[in-house]
């Protein structure tokens, strides 16, 4: 069993059943690789923490932004709750050093991966929820994701907004590939974004779209510091 000190501190949780950290955690390559009795996945926890995270975020939006309708409030939704939102989350908490996977899926860079870093946040929700209910499992979603909210909505919006600016100026948007470094499985990508013929920012992804998308909002950090939007 793996010691998580560090992760209940940085999360201000103390688990009772350590079972749960522990499933949360275990890649079902992991548990088909070792064929370990008794010994689940995190595809269940990932399920259910997946439908507490909708609910807690839906609660919070509708209580909190009682002037949106529908509409902008299943946005602003998708917005947190989206991959690159949660992976980020998972990274900075360092999760997938916590995980359980087998010898295959570690060489294929698997704790690193988006969509594996994002299973495992709502796996850790559901863990949270099963060991302590549901107003730990609200803690951990106000402490980590409901934050700073118009900083990550402009990200996940960063390329259409930044179309929108170019358009109203009569300008053009383009992004260009600067560089891939990595082995096939878990590459980096670099890119640039130009504002007609000037290149306005740069930025960094697992994906070409994550970069993009990180060119995108890091240009309209420096337009907003410009007071240009």
């Amino acid at each position: 069993m793996k010691k998580y000190d560090e992760l209940e501190k940085q999360i201000e949780y103390k688990f009772n059943d350590m079972n749960h950290l522990e499933t949360a955690f275990t890649h079902k390559s992991y548990a088909n690789e070792l064929m370990i009795k008794g010994r689940e996945s995190y595809e269940r926890y990932e399920f259910l923490g997946d439908a507490i995270l909708e609910f807690l975020v839906s609660r919070f939006l509708f209580v909190e932004y009682k002037e949106m309708s529908e509409g902008e409030l299943t946005k602003l939704r998708a917005s947190l709750v989206c991959e690159f939102t949660l992976s980020k989350i998972s990274r900075e908490l360092k999760l997938g050093s916590y995980g359980y996977f087998s010898k295959g899926e570690r060489l294929t860079g698997g704790m690193n991966r988006d969509s594996i870093l994002c299973d495992m946040f709502e796996s850790l929700l559901g863990a949270i929820y099963l060991d302590g209910g549901i107003d730990e499992a609200d803690k951990f979603v106000k402490k980590f994701l409901l934050t700073d909210i118009e900083h990550k909505k402009l990200f996940y919006d960063s390329k259409t907004k930044l179309q929108e600016y170019a358009q109203k100026n009569s300008k053009t948007i383009s992004y260009n590939l600067l560089d891939e470094v990595g082995p096939e499985h878990d590459k980096t990508f670099h890119v640039n974004v130009c504002l007609g013929d000037e290149v306005i920012a740069d930025g960094k992804g697992h994906s070409r779209k994550t970069a993009e998308q990180t060119a995108a909002f890091n240009a309209l950090k420096l337009l907003q510091d410009d007071n240009k939007l």
